[in-house]
């Protein structure tokens, strides 16, 4: 088992302290502790039937543990009053599976509905930062595009600049690469880290892709199905000679 670090730092956006996720009695991960630091590209990774993506659903505010903590900069999110809840979602960007696009709006229209929904801007402003967030993700020229128009990869990335369209400090990512052939992925990988870079976010991915784990994540989890708990943390490439074995296999799967 990884050590797991005590005394986080003060500024660090998240930190996880005994986390058990259940349905009903059936236990799906329990005692997870873990600290995302401002900055990281986090990965959330692990074997099918691990728990990854239940794991996101209980960070963004869509699903309370059993018991244990998920804190924003120190603030107890499942103990916090509504409001509270409400300004700290306000601070994250979510990209699910699927990208989740609306697909009778076009993708300014589809960027433009939390602009709508949570800011007083106006018509005007909304259609310059729905430009510009789409052009941040390689878009520019496809804003009257519908998203059965577009390829899959163009969809991962429209779903993005929604998730960014709020500016969140905090970005969320589940399976970005599932259902993208290599060069979309990659291309995918290379803009995780050029927003990183350029708009100073902390990003958690949830992935199973080892060349997307290997390329993007500086910090990690891994959620072992079989022990129902967190077997290593830390950074993905250091975690190839784990001392677990299935961490071991798993980040070197595939290699002859």
């Amino acid at each position: 088992m990884a050590a797991i670090e005590t005394n986080p730092p003060a500024d660090a956006p998240i930190v996880v302290k005994n986390l058990t996720m259940a349905y009903g009695d059936y236990v799906i991960q329990r005692d997870l502790s873990f600290t995302v630091n401002r900055g990281d590209i986090f990965v959330i990774m692990g074997g099918s039937g691990s728990g990854k993506s239940t794991l996101l659903r209980h960070l963004v505010g869509l699903k309370e543990p059993v018991k244990g903590q998920v804190l924003y900069d120190r603030v107890d999110f499942w103990k916090a009053p509504a409001e509270e809840q409400e300004r700290i979602k306000r601070r994250l960007g979510v990209l699910f599976q699927s990208g989740a696009l609306w697909s009778s709006l076009t993708l300014a229209e589809n960027v433009a509905l939390p602009l709508g929904e949570y800011t007083d801007l106006d018509a005007k402003t909304i259609r310059e930062v729905v430009a510009l967030k789409l052009a941040l993700t390689g878009l520019a020229g496809f804003e009257e595009f519908y998203p059965s128009e577009i390829s899959g990869g163009m969809k991962k990335r429209a779903g993005l600049a929604r998730a960014m369209a709020l500016d969140p400090d905090i970005l969320f990512f589940d399976e970005p690469s599932a259902g993208l052939d290599p060069i979309s992925s990659r291309r995918l990988d290379d803009l995780i880290l050029e927003l990183r870079e350029s708009l100073g976010a902390t990003i958690v991915v949830v992935t199973h892709e080892l060349a997307s784990i290997f390329a993007i994540g500086n910090n990690s989890v891994f959620l072992d199905p079989e022990s129902k708990t967190m077997i290593a943390s830390g950074d993905p490439k250091a975690l190839v000679e784990s001392a677990d074995s299935r961490v071991r296999t798993f980040l070197k799967r595939g290699e002859s």
